[in-house]
């Protein structure tokens, strides 16, 4: 995509940062207020992955951080997300069209009116109808925690939701605001049932996971730059 002169790459958790750091070992590694950076290329396009941290706060503060000192043409956030058992499956990659938190309970007025406010739709009209072939456009609900198995049910039923994350509702919303084009990619690395996370208190599992996961994703966006 040759329109995109300055990519930014936003990776959330230290299991997918760590994942990052395997794949591009030769890369040039600074620091940022809020982690490390790496210089690089994929498919011969300058690319910057930042480490922008776990949950909403650091998701919003490094958007902003990177908008306003790197002025990106693209914007892209790559990272797992829990997927609700039944609804989808392993490995999946959710093409983020638009973006949920839930996480907010309001007693003074309309609940519903705070949902909506942060509820941002992504643009994807510019995207080539063969890009990121095998992905989902879906949409995806964040929360400053795991999934919960009790919430499920209501998850499905209220936002049609099938998968869940920490991290994109706020980078989107903030996103959005600003003006910034931007792209969130998730990968499914584990389902959620009645019966609880399977990669819920058994790391190593998710480790393995989420490497498969991020190894797929920039491959995806790799072959994406390339057209």
């Amino acid at each position: 995509m040759d329109q995109f002169e300055q990519i930014v790459i936003l990776i959330s958790s230290d299991t997918e940062w760590k994942c990052v750091r395997r794949i591009t070992p030769l890369a040039e590694v600074s620091k940022s207020p809020f982690g490390e950076m790496i210089s690089t290329e994929l498919s011969n396009k300058k690319v910057l992955f930042f480490q922008s941290g776990w949950g909403k706060v650091t998701a919003a503060a490094t958007t902003q951080y990177v908008i306003d000192h790197y002025h990106p043409s693209l914007l892209i956030n790559l990272g797992t997300c829990g997927g609700f058992l039944g609804c989808v499956e392993v490995g999946e990659v959710i093409l983020v069209r638009e973006t949920i938190i839930y996480d907010i309970i309001e007693q003074m007025s309309d609940p519903q009116e705070a949902i909506d406010f942060y509820t941002t739709s992504i643009d994807l009209a510019w995207l080539p109808n063969n890009a990121f072939a095998g992905a989902v456009r879906d949409k995806i609900v964040s929360a400053d925690r795991d999934v919960l198995s009790a919430e499920i049910p209501q998850l499905i039923e209220r936002f049609d939701a099938r998968v869940g994350d920490w991290e994109s509702g706020a980078i989107a919303w903030v996103a959005g605001r600003m003006g910034q084009r931007l792209l969130i990619l998730r990968g499914v690395s584990d389902l959620v049932g009645e019966g609880g996370g399977e990669v819920y208190e058994n790391m190593e599992r998710y480790e393995i996971r989420t490497t498969s996961v991020m190894e797929k994703l920039i491959g995806m966006v790799e072959k994406f730059l390339i057209n």
